[in-house]
């Protein structure tokens, strides 16, 4: 299979099972699982997040994501269980549809980590 025909597939995988757990069926955006993702490495799944702390989540998910990458790397996590990060290479400058790519790649790659796809 090749590789765009894998991630696409990947893709939709994690797409329906995210929508399904917590969109009711709705379809999740990439931007609404960047979202999910920061929740999930903050790990206070159960309270309401201000507009600020919503960005903030979503830029600890981008940075957990190209970690692997070698564009970020894990720094601490401060005293209100924020984990924060190291820039180590600057993000390259891509086109809309290069970044959406990446991010795709990177979060197919955090869910095969989890083990929540195969």
């Amino acid at each position: 299979m090749a590789r765009d025909e894998q991630l696409k597939e990947r893709w939709n995988e994690v797409v329906n099972i995210l929508s399904n757990r917590f969109a009711e069926g709705d379809v999740l955006d990439l931007d609404s699982i960047i979202y999910l993702i920061g929740v999930q490495e903050l790990g206070q799944l159960h309270r309401k997040f201000k507009k600020d702390e919503k960005v903030n989540l979503m830029h600890i998910a981008i940075c957990r994501l190209l970690e692997p990458y070698g564009y970020y790397e894990f720094d601490f996590i401060d005293d209100d269980g924020w984990p924060h990060y190291n820039t180590l290479e600057a993000l390259p400058n891509l086109k809309a549809g290069e970044q959406t790519i990446l991010m795709k790649e990177a979060i197919v790659s955090y869910f095969l980590e989890k083990e929540l796809i195969a």
